[in-house]
């Protein structure tokens, strides 16, 4: 079987520059005949297909960055936007956002959308959908021609491009830890399905914290929420246990726990305490107010569009890709006490 081959590939193997090789593709009149003969008679060898946008890419910069998000409606989105718009326009870069809407083929047609050479590069959370299916060819075509690609929050771990994440696992770790350092001992966790990678590595710091403070764990606790279902009917299940406190992975997931554990008559923090994830508005104003693991989503977003920018304006630079881990912190209110 031939080789997989890239424009840098091509390249490198005929001693030429990787925009001559990218105008020769596109029979641009600057490249002589000899080369662009050259050239496309390796890359037929090869059966190397072209990407519009990888070769439009090469040739002109537009200074706009392509982002695209799961989902609108998310406290933590919304700051991530801020932090990449913020950290573009110091560069002289604006964005353009799209939303996959947590579908697959949304994801899809929002990169072939993008990919018309209107962006110098991209800025993706990747969708549930395509986690669950491990669909992730659109990404490794990005890959394969180097387009510039950062992915962020949702990574996963077959796409060799730059991420920016969290530490999930450090996050999960001190949710957990706060909550058995305030005496309680049968800490319930509302996760995601095992698919989406946050949910299963804040599982971890969850199980690391409960062996830490020799308390059981219980799968009957670890609840995985699909959000194609009515979340607060999958949260009530926990209730059926006896617990007295929950560690949710995000501030929506933790403000249903504490309506329903009012409907049951419990108190919050009293009988149960209620840490969330993400520090937002529902956090701030929920009544009682939620702890919070916070996630910086204005550092995440300038950190994304910083190794983006960084990989467009060095193109012929052979650089690795990279992962920036991006600490979280917990900020306490009172959802949660002190025994």
């Amino acid at each position: 079987m031939r080789q997989k081959i890239t424009i840098k590939t091509i390249a490198k193997e005929l001693g030429v520059s990787t925009s001559t090789v990218s105008k020769a593709l596109r029979d641009s009149h600057e490249i002589s005949v000899e080369t662009k003969d050259k050239i496309k008679a390796y890359a037929d060898y090869y059966n190397y297909k072209p990407n519009n946008l990888a070769l439009q890419l090469r040739n002109q910069k537009t200074k706009v960055i392509g982002v695209i998000l799961p989902k609108i409606v998310h406290h933590f989105f919304s700051t991530v936007i801020k932090g990449i718009e913020s950290g573009a326009n110091d560069k002289g870069y604006h964005i353009m956002v799209c939303f996959s809407n947590e579908s697959y083929e949304s994801e899809v047609n929002n990169l072939k959308v993008l990919s018309n050479g209107s962006v110098d590069g991209l800025i993706v959370s990747i969708s549930n959908e395509t986690l669950e299916n491990s669909h992730f060819e659109h990404f490794q075509g990005l890959v394969n021609e180097e387009i510039p690609l950062v992915l962020f929050d949702r990574v996963h771990d077959s796409i060799f491009c730059d991420k920016v994440i969290v530490d999930d696992i450090g996050a999960g770790y001190k949710a957990t830890k706060h909550l058995a350092e305030n005496g309680r001992k049968k800490i319930a966790m509302l996760s995601t399905p095992e698919h989406v990678n946050i949910g299963t590595l804040r599982k971890q710091g969850y199980l690391k914290a409960l062996k830490e403070f020799d308390l059981m764990s219980n799968e009957n606790l670890v609840l995985e929420i699909d959000e194609k279902e009515d979340a607060k009917t999958q949260i009530a299940k926990v209730f059926d246990n006896e617990i007295d406190a929950i560690f949710a992975v995000n501030e929506i997931y933790a403000a249903i726990a504490i309506r329903l554990a009012k409907e049951q008559n419990l108190r919050v923090p009293e009988d149960v305490s209620v840490i969330g994830f993400t520090d937002g508005l529902i956090s701030e104003y929920s009544s009682p107010s939620i702890t919070a693991i916070v996630q910086h989503g204005l550092t995440m977003g300038r950190q994304a569009v910083e190794l983006l920018i960084e990989r467009i304006e060095n193109e012929n630079e052979s650089l690795p890709p990279r992962t920036k881990v991006i600490s979280s912190n917990l900020h306490v209110r009172e959802s949660t006490k002190s025994k």
